[in-house]
């Protein structure tokens, strides 16, 4: 049986979750402030910020998530109703009218992803690597690849040197994806969930705790 070829990355796509638990499409809707910048595509890591409003994570080495970009409606010039596979950075709301995004925001959620060979997109972060089952359980970084306004996709990957444990990465890895690999038994795709929220603590009077990174449903401190 023939499997697909990965020739480039295609951003955070949901499989299941932890546990075997399914995934079964749910999103949650979030709005998008009006004229927010830049463009997020399907597939790209988004976070709450200031308003409740959501936009586009660009962390790379950090980030902060509360999910996975998966579309959007909003309202046109011309009073239509659009839904997009991305959104257009810089898109206004005509009076009265608001901008939804589709959001996998479930913290136990799994997402399949290309692993890639440099940390940055002109440092071949467009071209998918394969390593071996020694990077399950490590930790990775994403890289902000520039996603395609034809089709509306993502293109962020993740990158490893192999044995990556620094704790302020965002992406944990959990498993390889078989039907991809290579013929020296190496793996291009991967299954990650978000990495846990972790904390810094700064010797003083009082001693100060400052946490970080992680889901942010599930930092005590709040978004």
């Amino acid at each position: 049986m023939a499997y697909p070829t990965i020739d480039r990355p295609y951003g955070l796509k949901p499989i299941n979750l932890i546990g075997g638990q399914v995934y079964a499409g749910q999103t949650r809707q979030y709005v998008i402030a009006s004229g927010t910048t830049p463009a997020i595509f399907y597939g790209d890591v988004v976070k709450i910020i200031a308003g409740g409003t959501v936009a586009k994570d660009v962390g790379e080495s950090t980030a902060t998530p509360c999910g996975v970009f998966m579309g959007c409606s909003y309202v046109n010039a011309q009073g239509q109703v659009i839904f997009s596979q991305y959104f257009p950075s810089g898109t206004t709301a005509p009076t009265g009218t608001q901008i939804t995004a589709y959001v996998a925001d479930d913290p136990d959620q799994l997402f399949k992803v290309v692993l890639v060979a440099g940390a940055t997109e002109d440092g071949n972060g467009l071209t998918p690597a394969f390593l071996g089952r020694t990077v399950i359980g490590g930790n990775a970084q994403l890289v902000q690849n520039t996603g395609s306004t034809f089709t509306g996709d993502s293109a962020i990957g993740v990158y490893t040197d192999g044995a990556t444990v620094t704790a302020s990465l965002p992406i944990r890895i959990i498993d390889v994806v078989p039907d991809t690999a290579n013929s020296s038994g190496n793996f291009c795709e991967l299954i990650v969930k978000w990495n846990a929220a972790y904390f810094t603590l700064a010797e003083g009077t009082p001693n100060t705790i400052t946490w970080a990174g992680g889901h942010q449903y599930l930092n005590p401190l709040g978004v």
